[in-house]
């Protein structure tokens, strides 16, 4: 079993509901456990003109491999009603594997540590609130350092789920 930290977020069809829904359904993978799950936080699209986004990040325990989770990630997003039709634009369901354990992972289809994580607030501080206070990235990049570049600018945190 590996720890993985996984980014969600949603900016279309009740994003709270849709993140709900899916913390549900991360608990149900098989050979993992849901360990936690960080407040909600609101932020401002990527890109204007969309509405805003809802996001948080789950801690699991897995036994998965990378791609197999990625797989089930892409399963659950679709049974959401994801489409993708274009890069950064609205959706009902985004997850992303932020923290894989200790691996560093290029695949073709999987990046880990996820990338530009370092300058998102809306990733960095929820995974925060789960990630023990020293963690060190695969990458050996640490936590700390990364809140440090990254100001809790443009966020709203929200009541725990």
């Amino acid at each position: 079993m590996e720890r993985i930290y996984i980014g969600m977020g949603s900016n279309l069809a009740a994003p709270a509901d849709q993140l709900g829904h899916a913390v549900e359904a991360l608990a149900q993978l098989p050979q993992t456990a849901l360990i936690g799950v960080s407040a909600f936080y609101q932020s401002d699209s990527l890109l204007p003109g969309q509405p805003r986004y809802t996001n948080a990040v789950a801690a699991l325990d897995s036994g998965l491999a990378p791609l197999a989770l990625l797989d089930a990630l892409q399963a659950i997003e679709n049974d959401q009603g994801r489409e993708r039709n274009e890069r950064w634009g609205p959706r009902t369901l985004d997850l992303d594997i932020l923290l894989f354990g200790d691996r560093l992972i290029d695949e073709p289809r999987l990046k880990v540590p996820h990338y530009h994580m370092q300058a998102r607030a809306f990733v960095l501080y929820p995974l925060a609130e789960l990630a023990p206070a020293d963690l060190q990235l695969a990458d050996g990049r640490l936590l700390r350092a990364l809140l440090a570049d990254c100001p809790f600018v443009g966020l709203e945190r929200l009541s725990p789920i």
